[in-house]
């Protein structure tokens, strides 16, 4: 049996009639029309409203000798109807920049935003978060950190951000999920897959970093 999952159609199962800019700004929103197979036989004919994002790497830091993750807590527009507040507890987090690659960004946003050097970089996954109606791809990782000193507050002003710095011993990170304190895609996966790696990435850093 194989150990990889085969999809019914591939790319060469669809056609794109129109695909139109109906908003350039920061991102885009296009309006795609296009026809695929369908599972029974024939063609499907859709019209879909399609929000465009660039390529994004988001990390989990962990410090292996205090057993501790890094958080960041951030206003967020696409919450701002949230229950409880728009400020969210993250990960680092940063688009893929033409000519730099994902190891770059980890690296890059994990400075900017947290103060953090990251030793090691552990890659969690590649996924897509709303693919109903956005194109965005995530690299998702763990990244080796020294917490002693990290806290306060970081950003790039010219890019608006505002985001303060959190540290929380792993078990408080994977309680922080069943009550809700965390509650965005990215954090979720990356300390659940903490949770199921803790003793052996832990065990694997501690020595690497003697």
């Amino acid at each position: 049996m194989s150990k990889h999952w085969n999809p019914a159609f591939s790319a060469a199962d669809f056609e794109i009639e129109e695909d139109t800019v109906i908003c350039e700004s920061f991102y885009q929103m296009r309006e795609v029309k296009l026809r695929h197979q369908r599972f029974e036989g024939g063609k499907i004919e859709l019209t879909r409203d399609l929000f465009w994002r660039p390529d994004a790497v988001c990390v989990l830091l962990y410090d292996p000798t205090h057993d501790v993750v890094v958080l960041i807590e951030q206003f967020r527009i696409g919450t701002i109807d949230h229950p409880r507040s728009p400020w969210l507890l993250e990960l680092v987090a940063g688009l893929v920049e033409p000519e730099e690659t994902i190891e770059d960004v980890a690296r890059r946003e994990s400075l900017e935003e947290a103060g953090a050097t990251i030793s090691q970089l552990e890659h969690i996954s590649r996924f897509t978060p709303s693919p109903g109606g956005a194109r965005e791809y995530v690299d998702l990782y763990c990244g080796c950190v020294n917490s002693d000193g990290l806290g306060g507050v970081h950003g790039l002003e010219g890019e608006g951000e505002d985001i303060k710095v959190h540290l929380f011993p792993v078990d408080t990170a994977i309680a922080m999920l069943k009550t809700g304190d965390v509650d965005n895609a990215a954090a979720i996966i990356a300390i659940q897959w903490l949770q199921l790696n803790h003793t052996t990435i832990k065990e694997k850093w501690s020595v690497d970093t003697v």
